[in-house]
C-alpha cells in the first residue's frame, strides 16, 4: 500500500489531500473539501497531465520567438518529447493568436497553438 500527500489546485483552498493507493488504483482519498479534489487526486495519482507553455522560434517576426501553448493537457511524461520537437521547430512570420503551429504534437494528440501575435 502506497500513500501519497497532494495539495490541490483547482480552487484557492488549496485542500491537503491524503491519497492511499494499491497496485496503482487510488483506494481512498480524504481532505477534499469539494469533489473536485477528489477528482483532482485520482488524476494527478493515475494519469498526471499538463498544460505546456513555452515559446517557438519565429523567422522574419517582429521578435524571434512566440508564445504558445498546447490546446490541452498532454501526459506528463510526453513533456520532454513535446519540447524536443518544439525546439527543432521555427515557424514563418506572421503569427497570430490562435494559430496552430504544430498539429499533433509529439503524437498526444493535441495542438500547439500561438497565444501572441508575431508579425
Amino acid at each position: 500500500m502506497e500513500h501519497k500527500e497532494l495539495i490541490c489546485i483547482n480552487c484557492p483552498l488549496g485542500c491537503t489531500l491524503n491519497v492511499t493507493l494499491q497496485d496503482g488504483k487510488v483506494t481512498h482519498i480524504t481532505g477534499n473539501t469539494c469533489p473536485r479534489g477528489a477528482a483532482y487526486a485520482q488524476k494527478e495519482c493515475t494519469h498526471p497531465t499538463r498544460t505546456l507553455t513555452t515559446t517557438i522560434r519565429v523567422t522574419g517576426g517582429r521578435s524571434p520567438v512566440t508564445s504558445v501553448k498546447t490546446a490541452t493537457d498532454i501526459p506528463k511524461e510526453k513533456i520532454t518529447d513535446c519540447m524536443e520537437q518544439i525546439k527543432k521547430t521555427a515557424v514563418s512570420a506572421p503569427v497570430h493568436i490562435g494559430d496552430i503551429l504544430i498539429s499533433n504534437l509529439a503524437d498526444t494528440g493535441t495542438d500547439l497553438i500561438a497565444t501572441k501575435n508575431n508579425p
